[in-house]
């Protein structure tokens, strides 16, 4: 039955009670005896239900479960009911408390500041690293638009432009900070700070370990390999020494040289003290030197082709030169006798792009998102008969960064890969 049935009901059947009350009244005593008697049973009627109604317009300022009055007739249901639904908003009430305190507790112990903002950028809460990262107070600073408590141009640039996809590094308060906004809702944003200055020292010593180390053995390596040659040239050396051990270290100590190289050549395009030296790149000369190397490299095993139909650029060719020259080395390395190698140099909708595709072995997908980290291996095995050093890719990553450029790869383990370098317009 609809609840509100329970009320009208039993106020119908009363106003029933007192005209048939009335109308005995009358009958027995007179039509104005029962008019008197009638008039005034509804009036008391009339005055309850204006009491209860008092009572639940001052409840209804104050709607707490212990303080609801207790009702007479139908006023008892209606009150019930008003008690339960307040019982079960308390109790969904203090659940909810519950969450949120337990919410910035966790919030309070992450080791990544987080500020809630609102759609116009108003602080309305941060967690303790958020106010050490940046300089906020959880006080002090609530309601306040964020832009005038970060008054850093980067920063002020990237809400502007609105490029929440990618994050920002800032430097604050003695502190590298990576920032980054993500919007939620549709009028909350989080900016979510994470402090990488141990992390960026300790890339620094490592880049600066590497490089000492590279610079210390180059020199004694180069010396070793010298005189390796040397000993491999002596006419009365026999064949056993000279085809077994002589020829195994020379192989070694170049392998050890070339990643020595590599080494040298990632931390010099790592470091800020050496900026990128831009020059106008004669792209057919470069592609065309590339393709001489290339076909010397194979000897003949696979069929190189070579396409250009594109302009030249801005860049440093010597940097470009490495990173096209690995792209086409591993290709080569990576494709068995009698396969085909194809180098572009296209003009595409985007911009310029080169691209080396091949007949290889592939790639699996698993693999492609990792290979531009230093000393990744497919298949080690593998990477040992090819003597790579396992960092050609993160010379070409780094190259064209320096150049503003990407690298996209395309790969089927069994039928090839295209590793496709595209430069801005």
């Amino acid at each position: 039955m609809n609840p509100q049935l329970l009320f009208w009901i039993p106020a119908a059947l009363r106003l029933t009670i007192v005209l048939l009350g009335a109308a005995a009244a009358g009958y027995f005593f007179g039509v104005t005896a029962g008019l008197a008697i009638g008039l005034l049973a509804l009036l008391v009627l009339v005055i309850v239900q204006l009491k209860y109604l008092y009572l639940l317009s001052g409840w209804l300022d104050h709607p707490e479960s212990e303080k609801l009055p207790d009702g007479w007739g139908a006023w008892t249901d209606v009150f019930s009911r008003l008690y339960r639904l307040r019982r079960d908003d308390e109790r969904n009430r203090k659940d909810l408390s519950e969450w949120l305190t337990r919410f910035r507790q966790a919030m309070s112990l992450l080791p990544d500041g987080v500020a809630i903002m609102d759609d116009v950028l108003f602080l309305e809460w941060c967690n303790p690293t958020a106010e050490r990262h940046l300089g906020l107070s959880n006080t002090r600073d609530k309601g306040m638009r964020v832009t005038n408590l970060i008054r850093d141009p980067a920063f002020i640039d990237y809400i502007i432009l609105g490029r929440y996809d990618q994050p920002l590094t800032l430097n604050v308060r003695d502190r590298k900070l990576v920032v980054q906004i993500i919007p939620f809702e549709n009028r909350r944003q989080i900016l979510v700070t994470h402090d990488v200055t141990e992390t960026e020292r300790i890339d620094m010593m490592r880049r600066d370990f590497i490089a000492n180390a590279s610079h210390e053995l180059r020199t004694p390596l180069t010396v070793i390999n010298g005189f390796l040659e040397i000993a491999y040239a002596q006419p009365d050396l026999d064949q056993t020494t000279r085809m077994g051990h002589l020829k195994l270290m020379i192989e070694q100590g170049q392998r050890m040289q070339n990643l020595i190289e590599d080494m040298l050549t990632l931390t010099r395009l790592e470091s800020i003290d050496y900026p990128l030296r831009k020059e106008q790149v004669n792209i057919r000369n470069l592609l065309e030197q590339l393709l001489r190397e290339a076909e010397a490299l194979s000897g003949g095993r696979h069929t190189i082709t070579l396409a250009i139909d594109g302009p030249d650029i801005e860049g440093n060719t010597d940097e470009l030169r490495s990173a096209f020259g690995n792209l086409v080395t591993n290709a080569i390395r990576y494709t068995p006798e009698g396969g085909q190698i194809h180098i572009q140099w296209s003009q595409t909708e985007n911009g310029p792009q080169f691209s080396v595709q091949d007949s290889g072995i592939g790639i699996r997908a698993e693999h492609i998102a990792r290979l531009t980290e230093r000393f990744y291996r497919v298949d080690k095995s593998r990477s040992r008969e090819t003597q790579g050093t396992g960092l050609g890719l993160a010379i070409v990553k780094h190259v064209l960064l320096r150049h503003g450029a990407t690298l996209a790869i395309e790969s089927e383990e069994g039928k090839g890969s295209t590793f496709m370098t595209r430069f801005p317009i």
